[in-house]
């Protein structure tokens, strides 16, 4: 693990004002577990699918934040809470954390709520108060947000970041409480109704604004199937121009929060077959053999090469894909890193572009 350097960069525009923050790199959970002796018994406590978290819905201003990459599973950065601010480290979806104290803010307001959340590694009980809260130079001066009383299991502690800012929909946020971006929405913060992520060196997310400087080309853009996680429809999956999965069609969700690609136990078997993998490995020798495994979306090539897919960890070769339960794909951080993604609210679509 390193830091990729701070850097800060405050570019004016008339009244409006996009603030850049660099990232952080942390180690990952998964090294965090292992370090400890921890990972294995983890592994065995926690039956762990990717999708479950996606279970509950089955059933002219700017802000710049920089992502940091978290043992490769999600990317974090620091908000504040309060005031005067209190700051904490969150994955944007979105240890020994940071504890919020009620009592050292002015501004703090109790309520009488006390909802329990899921989520894909566990869960916690906790109430919601509002509160002032900063993300870069957006300040949200009325905000709802959970404080946990209990995390049952260990993933808490062993995690470098102290929160879950979501950034889906309302229709599914916990207890109707309203979403950060909502709230700058409805509160002017932002010049447009949209935020944009890029994730490669000098990773952030972008509240309210898109820098083409980041991609090549034009955003492709790409309508909403279902108003509740950023989900789409997809055509196919390919390689070599051969349908190796989504033959007829499927659902997939683009979500910061995942750090592979995930699917349908099927569809990623025949993808690790057709690549060479054997038991969750594939030689590093094959590596310059590989060829792209193509998203097939709107009509449109998404492709991602295999210096990509393939991820190196203690000398051996691991492909980036997982198996699920659900019928769900999920277009997690693997994928995002090769393009830059807009998630526009004011028209219902995702816009993705190559990253520059």
């Amino acid at each position: 693990s390193g830091s990729l350097g701070d850097l800060c960069l405050i570019l004016s525009l008339s009244q409006l004002y996009l603030t850049r923050i660099s990232l952080r790199r942390g180690k990952s959970l998964r090294q965090n577990l292992k370090d400890h002796g921890l990972l294995d018994k983890f592994l065995k406590e926690n039956s762990y699918d990717t999708a479950s978290k996606y279970l509950l819905y089955l059933v002219n201003k700017f802000a710049t934040e920089p992502l940091t990459n978290y043992m490769d599973v999600v990317y974090y950065e620091t908000i504040s809470i309060s005031t005067p601010g209190q700051d904490f480290t969150v994955v944007f979806d979105p240890a020994n954390n940071s504890r919020f104290n009620p009592a050292d803010s002015s501004t703090y307001q109790a309520t009488s709520q006390n909802p329990s959340i899921k989520y894909g590694s566990g869960s916690m009980t906790r109430f919601l108060a509002y509160d002032t809260v900063q993300v870069g130079n957006i300040v949200d001066t009325n905000q709802i947000f959970g404080l946990s009383e209990t995390e049952p299991g260990s993933i808490f502690y062993y995690s470098p970041f102290d929160g879950i800012l979501g950034l889906a929909f309302p229709s599914i946020s916990s207890s109707g409480a309203t979403p950060v971006f909502d709230n700058m929405m409805n509160e002017d913060l932002v010049s447009q109704d949209l935020f944009s992520i890029y994730l490669s060196f000098g990773s952030f997310v972008m509240f309210g604004g898109i820098d083409s400087s980041y991609y090549f080309g034009s955003l492709s853009w790409i309508p909403l199937s279902v108003e509740t996680y950023w989900q789409i429809t997809m055509d196919s999956i390919t390689i070599n121009s051969q349908t190796v999965a989504c033959s007829d069609g499927c659902q997939a969700i683009i979500d910061t929060g995942t750090s592979l690609v995930a699917g349908p136990s099927t569809g990623l078997s025949n993808i690790q077959s057709y690549i060479g993998s054997r038991n969750g490995m594939i030689s590093c020798s094959s590596l310059s053999s590989l060829t792209d495994v193509v998203f097939n979306i709107n009509g449109m090539e998404f492709p991602l090469p295999a210096s990509s897919y393939i991820l190196k960890e203690s000398g051996s070769c691991i492909p980036g894909f997982e198996g699920s339960f659900q019928s769900l794909w999920i277009l997690g951080d693997l994928f995002i890193r090769q393009y830059y993604v807009v998630f526009d609210r004011a028209n219902n679509q995702v816009g993705l572009a190559p990253v520059a």
